[in-house]
């Protein structure tokens, strides 16, 4: 048995307030487990996005999250809120995005299995490509936060820190 405090875990650097992987922290070997924290106007990810080989379940704690589901490219994704106590899931390869569009803060569990995710594919709008693009994650040159740019013509899409 592991046992650990999620408060105790530290934060990896992404587009919401706190991501804390817990399954790192447990020892989990065949499933994945984040602790999120998002502040008004974050997201869990990127942008839109799919993981290749792994469905991936979230449980809202506190506040209300709002996920597009589908590919961007294809019009309006479908939108879903999840209150406290409900939960999403997303198959292996479905496209999702979830962003907290409320006043309060988002609480939430993802939980991924296998915790091998295959290949993850992001999108998200390329304003010098007038289009919405594959991304790249990368970290910015002086280390303090993480960058997107465009995998067709290189262009910074967004900034994390």
């Amino acid at each position: 048995m592991e046992h650990a405090r999620v408060d105790d875990v530290d934060s990896w650097m992404s587009p919401a307030s706190a991501k804390r992987p817990l399954s790192n922290a447990l020892g989990a070997e065949d499933v994945t487990v984040n602790h999120f924290e998002l502040a008004p106007g974050e997201a869990f990810a990127f942008g839109h996005h799919r993981h290749a080989d792994q469905e991936e379940v979230f449980h809202v704690l506190e506040g209300t999250a709002t996920f597009e589901v589908g590919d961007p490219r294809a019009g309006d994704p479908e939108r879903v809120t999840v209150d406290p106590g409900e939960a999403v899931r997303f198959a292996a390869g479905e496209w999702q995005r979830g962003v907290n569009e409320g006043d309060e803060r988002v609480v939430a569990l993802a939980i991924g299995a296998p915790a091998s995710m295959g290949e993850t594919t992001i999108l998200r709008d390329c304003a010098d490509c007038d289009d919405v693009t594959a991304q790249a994650v990368q970290p910015t040159d002086d280390g303090d936060a993480l960058a997107t740019a465009c995998e067709d013509c290189g262009a910074e899409t967004g900034r994390f820190d």
